[in-house]
């Protein structure tokens, strides 16, 4: 991922605690909070000069590669906790 593509993540984060900083994404529809995100994801596709869905399509690689990456290292992490005799089950 590169500098300019963290960014962007950082942006829309940023603007997702803002607008959506109590609610719950576990009990709201995917639609619903994307809907929030839209004003931030419209800005960001007219600065890069893209059309909506081009971002859209762009901004979820990001997230799905930022949460593959966030996977990952805690794995890495709970690796270092394994004491060789316990079983730890992670999904």
């Amino acid at each position: 991922m590169t500098e300019e593509q963290r960014q962007i993540l950082t942006r829309i984060n940023n603007y997702a605690k803002q607008v959506m900083g109590d609610i719950d994404p576990q009990k709201i529809q995917v639609s619903v909070q994307l809907d929030k995100l839209r004003p931030i994801m419209d800005k960001i596709a007219v600065e890069m000069n893209m059309s909506p869905e081009d971002f859209f399509i762009l901004y979820m690689d990001l997230q799905s590669e930022a949460t593959c990456r966030s996977d990952q290292k805690l794995r890495e992490e709970l690796a270092d906790l394994d004491d060789g005799g316990s079983s730890f089950l992670y999904r």
